[in-house]
């Protein structure tokens, strides 16, 4: 096995190593629980080496060089439009500009200031932004 990365700190060696996992490449870190011990260590110590078998090191590299950011913000973008459908509209004024809300959050930290122990009677739903409306379920 050969070392195809180094990385100062542990998850981030762990993100590349599930990188070349999902395409097929079987890797193994070295140094990683010295570095989580002492992480003043990682550069005198070379950091955590990312190992991969010396067929598949330029793969590895390949993949490694990549930049996936353009496929993440596609997929942000398709994720947003899932409150946009034709059936996701407030029941009040008949928008469909939703946004995932959570109702009583700032009520149940200070019950858990003032009690020490936390109350949850918040809910999860949807908030319009034109007219202000929470609904649970659409």
């Amino acid at each position: 096995m050969i070392v195809v990365a180094r990385f100062s700190f542990p998850h981030e060696a762990h993100i590349a190593k599930a990188s070349l996992e999902a395409a097929g490449i079987h890797s193994h870190l070295a140094d990683e629980h010295t570095v989580n011990v002492q992480w003043l260590y990682s550069n005198a110590m070379g950091g955590v080496r990312l190992m991969v078998a010396k067929q598949q090191a330029e793969q590895a590299r390949d993949i490694l060089s990549c930049d996936f950011s353009q496929a993440v913000e596609s997929q942000a973008v398709e994720d947003s439009h899932i409150f946009t459908g034709e059936a996701d509209a407030c029941p009040r004024c008949g928008s469909h500009d939703l946004l995932p809300y959570t109702k009583g959050k700032r009520p149940a930290f200070v019950v858990f200031l003032l009690l020490g122990f936390p109350l949850f009677f918040y809910r999860h739903g949807y908030r319009c932004k034109a007219c202000d409306e929470f609904t649970e379920k659409l």
